[in-house]
């Protein structure tokens, strides 16, 4: 599923984020930034150990904060840490609203023009994903509409569920 969003293109696909050749792939994060999550550590096993320790050196960091690492052996140029949750494991629609909003600020900030993200918090926060499809399109629409710079995101779902509860939200924000 593609839509746009201002000069943005927004892709919703199902698959493996690491596989990803965008600038930046955001990832959501614990304030510490061990990557033990389920996104996390498929990134961190394809990247490399290095892209934990390079994140961990940063810790801790405050809810909101985005941490930036390099990408290791991915394809993508950096890692966006997200810190969502604390050592609870327990995101919020409010944290997952800011991390998400931040993200694509440095992004734009930064020149940033391709970003790969997955559902933030549905993993081990196990926050509801229709509310977490929610809370993201809504900052979708908050940064996208004035970015400079960002031209193409990718959703990218490694669960079917997920995933559909993803499509319900951009048809229900969406279809015409």
């Amino acid at each position: 599923m593609r839509i746009h969003i201002g000069k943005t293109q927004i892709t919703l696909e199902q698959g493996d984020i690491s596989e990803q050749k965008t600038e930046v792939i955001a990832i959501p994060a614990n304030d510490r930034l061990w990557m033990g999550g389920r996104v996390a550590e498929a990134i961190k096993q394809k990247a490399g150990e290095e892209v934990e320790t390079e994140a961990m050196k940063q810790g801790p960091a405050e809810i909101g904060k985005i941490i930036i690492t390099s990408a290791g052996d991915l394809a993508s140029k950096h890692l966006f840490h997200a810190v969502i949750m604390g050592q609870d494991l327990s995101p919020t629609e409010a944290t997952i609203g800011q991390g998400t909003y931040n993200i694509l600020k440095m992004a734009d900030e930064m020149g940033i023009q391709s970003l790969a993200m997955p559902a933030f918090g549905t993993g081990v926060g196990k926050f509801p994903a229709q509310q977490s499809a929610q809370t993201m399109v809504e900052q979708l629409i908050n940064v996208l509409l004035d970015s400079c710079s960002i031209k193409d995101i990718h959703i990218v779902l490694h669960n079917e569920g997920i995933f559909k509860a993803f499509v319900r939200e951009f048809e229900r924000r969406f279809s015409r």
